[in-house]
């Protein structure tokens, strides 16, 4: 079974920082981490492989210094990981890091199943998951929340889908891409001796030419959204306390207030 899981690395969220000259995020000295969403998938993608066998890859597009996520998925036991970096790629939105990142699983090959987590924590989007699924031409399921059967023989896998008021279960052909909740298992804390393969480890660099990218559908030449500014909205808190001498006295203070407001008709 080929398994690929796609990662990112993205800032520690206690560190963001914004410029309040270009309105842009400050990466510059800023902690970064694997996106946490997507540990969930890399761990899925490892108890796969002790269920399955095969092989895992994790991917992820960004500058060079992305490699040291790789190395931490490589750390908890995954097999290959590929960075897509190049300049070209800069200032891709969801839609030409989804036709990136769908290019360089094409260019893998014979994949099975590709594994994202829920969404990133910097954008929030939940889109590139999707949007990857669409360019590979495959099924695609959100929010797995476990994988109940996957038969290799039939090319069929059973997944979990979490509801706001239970779970779906959806049954699809693969190759499929799915994207996973944190609800579906504990990631592992890697081992000393994936450390150490970590610590040696040097991920595979594919550009555009290496993943057969039409250069006018990548980076920000390939985007039909564009983020213009970024700010951090101003909290306002207004409050009032309702005074009276029974509770039905400050329910009636409070629907009437509400009515004037037109919250209430």
């Amino acid at each position: 079974m080929k398994i690929v899981v796609c990662v990112k690395q993205v800032p520690e969220t206690t560190e963001v920082k914004i410029d309040p000259t270009s309105g842009t995020l400050m990466r510059e000295g800023v902690p970064a981490i694997v996106n946490p969403f997507d540990l969930y998938a890399v761990e899925e993608a490892l108890r796969l492989k002790e269920q399955f066998g095969g092989t895992t890859y994790v991917i992820t597009m960004g500058p060079p210094q992305a490699a040291e996520a790789l190395k931490e998925c490589i750390s908890m036991g995954i097999d290959e990981a590929i960075l897509v970096s190049d300049r070209a790629f800069a200032g891709s939105d969801t839609w030409a890091t989804s036709y990136t990142l769908a290019h360089a699983i094409k260019t893998i090959g014979d994949v099975d199943l590709v594994i994202c987590g829920k969404q990133a924590i910097d954008g929030d989007t939940a889109q590139v998951g999707p949007g990857v699924s669409e360019f590979l031409g495959i099924p695609f399921v959100a929010f797995v929340k476990k994988i109940e059967t996957i038969d290799l023989d039939k090319r069929r896998i059973r997944v979990q889908r979490m509801m706001e008021s239970g779970y779906d279960v959806i049954e699809l052909p693969l190759p499929a891409l799915i994207t996973v909740v944190k609800e579906i298992n504990e990631p592992r804390v890697p081992s000393i001796r994936g450390k150490l393969r970590a610590k040696k480890y040097e991920p595979k660099v594919w550009k555009p030419d290496d993943i057969g990218a039409d250069t006018s559908q990548i980076g920000l030449d390939g985007s039909p959204t564009r983020v213009i500014h970024i700010f951090t909205p101003e909290i306002r808190r207004q409050g009032e306390i309702l005074d009276g001498d029974s509770p039905d006295e400050i329910v009636e203070t409070l629907y009437q207030k509400l009515k004037e407001s037109g919250v209430v008709l």
